[in-house]
């Protein structure tokens, strides 16, 4: 039986973000964190559990870690997760939970967005953009930079045009070209912004979507939802209420959460495999080495925590995945 303070944990961590979520045994999110990964992703969950430190005040008991995200076997491995899920199912399940009808999911994020469909909250396709980033938040980012704007004014700017321009969208080398010839003709900055949000979702609906039947309700998750602008866009091109939810930046990670929570539940597992929150302070090291056992010469990539190795992949044939690492006893 789980105590009344007791919290569960989902770490999601992606190529931009990594994002942690505390729910409770109440299904309620205690607290959340997002930070950027800037390609340090062990140095970001680390900074992630100092976060938590702080903003909790004190050490909660962990009943259940989850993980997700592009490292998220790396993740794992550090903390000792009790589930590891990819995106896809982690999204639609945090989506599910602040709504049950939910049918259609929109996540876009720092380097790739994704589309999910669900009916009576399973999961029946889904597709995946990772080619182009003219559809991400990296390009809305360097757009901003660009124009001199803070990322988070950008979605107000568009709102506040009056006759939005057409974006050329399917290419960032383009897209960018397009606005800057369209501001050399003295287009208003605000028309050009939000000619640029309709392009992305543009962009979006004609390579992830592709003609799929976009049933309501609508959840718009992933960083981007943050800009009103891409809200508005996709609302257009939809002709119905896109949904942005709560914890919209965090999906991932509460989705994480909620399966570590299910996972002790169904299992009924008395004790977490989580290390602990001084994982914060331990030190970890990665490096990598070519095996030379035979002609495929894989690159291996090993996780170290202290003089402890945690972890091998890498290798085609499983020779250093299948060995047995010493796990340091926490």
């Amino acid at each position: 039986m789980l105590l009344e303070n007791s919290c569960f944990l989902g770490v999601d961590v992606g190529s931009v973000s990594t994002n942690l979520v505390l729910l409770d045994s109440g299904r309620q999110v205690r607290e959340s964190v997002y930070l950027r990964t800037q390609g340090r992703p062990i140095q970001a969950i680390q900074e992630g559990l100092k976060i938590l430190r702080r903003k909790i005040g004190g050490l909660p008991l962990i009943a259940g870690v989850g993980t997700t995200g592009s490292a998220r076997q790396l993740a794992a491995v550090m903390l000792g997760a009790d589930i590891v899920k990819n995106e896809i199912t982690a999204h639609a399940v945090a989506a599910s939970r602040l709504n049950p009808q939910v049918s259609t999911i929109l996540e876009i994020g720092g380097q790739d967005s994704k589309m999910i469909l669900l009916r009576d909250g399973i999961v029946v396709d889904f597709a995946m953009n990772t080619v182009c980033a003219a559809g991400t938040g990296s390009f809305l980012d360097q757009q901003a930079g660009r124009l001199g704007i803070p990322i988070e004014e950008f979605g107000a700017i568009a709102l506040a045009s009056k006759h939005a321009i057409r974006i050329a969208g399917r290419c960032t080398v383009f897209a960018e070209s397009d606005m800057i010839h369209k501001q050399q003709l003295g287009h208003p900055l605000p028309d050009i912004i939000m000619g640029l949000c309709q392009a992305m979702a543009r962009n979006y609906l004609n390579n992830v979507a592709k003609n799929k039947e976009l049933r309501g309700p609508v959840f718009f998750q992933g960083g981007v939802a943050a800009n009103p602008g891409i809200r508005r866009a996709f609302e257009e091109e939809l002709k119905q209420e896109i949904i942005v939810p709560e914890h919209y930046a965090v999906m991932g990670a509460l989705g994480a959460a909620c399966l570590a929570q299910e996972q002790v539940a169904q299992t009924g597992i008395k004790k977490s495999r989580f290390k602990g929150m001084e994982l914060a302070d331990s030190c970890f090291q990665a490096r990598s080495f070519d095996c030379s056992g035979c002609a495929n010469g894989c690159e291996v990539v090993e996780i170290q925590q202290g003089e402890n190795i945690l972890a091998r992949w890498g290798d085609r044939c499983g020779r250093w995945t299948s060995m047995e690492v010493s796990l340091p006893a926490i």
